[in-house]
């Protein structure tokens, strides 16, 4: 028999536990999907269906006017929210927009279903007047299993 029986000491880990911050992330996850479809504001607008490309993305993001149902006009530029826009004073508006911008910047109209196409035209009218002579229209994506 051995005399001089030495157990061996294990060494302290020195690792770092991480499941607790796994866990943390986890919950900001699933705060984050709960309250991501909340943020998104906007106008009702009830848009055509039609089988359209998208648009390319520029840098800056779009100016987009909202022409609803009632005839009521909205303008969202670079802050998020839409402002409501007199038909008169809509040249102006998107002049004074475009002082503050890059000359291609892209302006999207983002109409009603229910709009008649004369009111479109009168505001494309609009925006000609004021300088924007690329406008996109907006549409909702076709559902492939609709008819």
């Amino acid at each position: 028999m051995e005399a001089g029986f030495r157990r061996e000491r294990q060494r302290p880990m020195a690792e770092m536990n991480i499941v607790p911050y796994i866990d943390v992330m986890l919950v900001l996850l699933v705060i984050f999907m709960v309250t991501a479809p909340m943020l998104t504001q906007g106008l009702k607008v009830d848009l055509p269906t039609a089988a359209a490309d998208p648009l390319a993305v520029k840098s800056q993001a779009p100016i987009v006017i909202t022409l609803k149902a009632d005839g009521s006009l909205w303008v969202r530029g670079s802050q998020a929210q839409e402002q409501p826009v007199n038909a008169t004073a809509l040249s102006g508006v998107i002049r004074d927009m475009l002082q503050r911008r890059d000359k291609d910047t892209q302006v999207l109209i983002n109409a009603d279903h229910h709009i008649s196409y004369g009111h479109v035209v009168e505001l494309m009218s609009a925006l000609q007047s004021a300088g924007i002579r690329d406008v996109g229209l907006l549409t909702r994506i076709a559902d492939p299993q609709q008819p």
